[in-house]
């Protein structure tokens, strides 16, 4: 990845933004959207900075100044003096899907924004609120971790009583809390022909991300193993793993070249 992706809180921050115009106007309305307080005196007390000057010139040397000041800068339309980039947007509050492009293509990040804002039901954040205020109704139907992430997984899965994808999916989680649930195979082998991750099948791509364990063979690209949970165990291994390791219903994942 070319950057990490971050969700910085903002409310009651102060935010330096200098500059006049239509890009300086966007990022004071970003900012106070986001609950920060907008200065344009660089002597205030900021960890953060947006740059909108008409001279490139005054931009980079601003943009030197300010961060040896110990300020974080974004310097408009000159991706290389940024320490950090502005994604594209799409907010269903509490859920924040950001799109990044590192500053090559704001309008791939529109068009991807686009796509995205009309797949998603504008009550998606009803869910996330229900799903928060039921959680300790969702612990008490799943006490033991995994077998509760397994639900979760299953509630959200594609045709899943909360699929998030569903419009009224924030009104069916009595439904989902109550189901008597699906029973996982705990172990998966999977062989995998391409190392391109859009060539995996569905099956495979959805237990990726859900597996607790990921055994492959050392051929197994990168690209791949990218697309599972980022805190599910890698194990290296050109031999399959033991049938002791998908023991207490842990999902295990088995990747080999085929």
């Amino acid at each position: 990845m070319h950057s990490l992706p971050v969700f910085v809180r903002l409310t009651g921050e102060t935010v330096l933004v200098l500059g006049e115009g239509d890009a300086a106007d966007a990022k004071r309305r970003l900012v106070d959207r986001a609950g920060g307080i907008v200065t344009d005196d660089p002597a205030m007390p900021a960890r953060f900075a947006f740059i909108a000057l008409e001279n490139s010139q005054e931009m980079a040397a601003t943009a030197a100044f300010l961060r040896g000041r110990g300020m974080l800068v974004n310097v408009a339309d000159m991706r290389d003096l940024c320490d950090f980039t502005l994604p594209a947007i799409v907010d269903r509050d509490p859920v924040i899907i950001a799109i990044g492009t590192g500053g090559a293509s704001a309008g791939l990040a529109k068009a991807l924004r686009q796509r995205i804002e009309a797949l998603l039901p504008a009550k998606l954040g009803a869910l996330a609120a229900a799903l928060f205020t039921n959680r300790p109704r969702i612990t008490a139907r799943w006490p033991d971790a995994d077998a509760r992430r397994r639900a979760i997984d299953e509630g959200l899965a594609e045709g899943g009583n909360i699929d998030p994808l569903r419009p009224d999916a924030a009104d069916h989680i009595d439904r989902w809390l109550t189901a008597s649930g699906a029973e996982y195979p705990a172990l998966h082998h999977f062989k995998i022909a391409s190392d391109d991750p859009d060539d995996l099948t569905l099956k495979a791509a959805r237990l990726l991300g859900q597996a607790d364990e990921i055994w492959h063979q050392m051929a197994i690209a990168p690209a791949i193993l990218h697309r599972a949970r980022a805190d599910a165990k890698r194990v290296p291994s050109e031999t399959p793993p033991p049938d002791s390791a998908a023991t207490g219903g842990r999902i295990i994942i088995w990747l080999t070249k085929g």
